[in-house]
């Protein structure tokens, strides 16, 4: 199980799906109460120089969950965004 998600307090049993280091592509799957499906999959894309975007596609049932999920996934962008400045600013 995850940790709980500081915006919402939901646990979930994420399964990663597939991983493709060439396309810098991860694919997973959660389950969680409240949830009745959820994939995932989250790409990095080269935006030039030292830039890069990443793109998450979340496919989710309820509609209702969708401003929960929302949040989490805001949340993990920021993370990875922190660590990525983090990162580059040791250099």
């Amino acid at each position: 199980m995850s940790p709980p998600y500081a915006t919402t307090g939901m646990t979930a049993r994420e399964t990663i799906l597939d991983v493709d280091v060439a396309r810098m592509r991860v694919a997973w799957l959660a389950e969680a109460e409240g949830l009745e499906h959820y994939n995932a999959s989250a790409q990095v894309i080269d935006a030039g120089g030292e830039a890069c975007r990443v793109i998450w596609i979340a496919d989710l049932l309820p509609d209702a969950a969708a401003p929960g999920i929302g949040g989490i996934i805001e949340q993990g962008l920021e993370t990875m965004k922190r660590h990525q400045e983090q990162t580059h600013a040791a250099d």
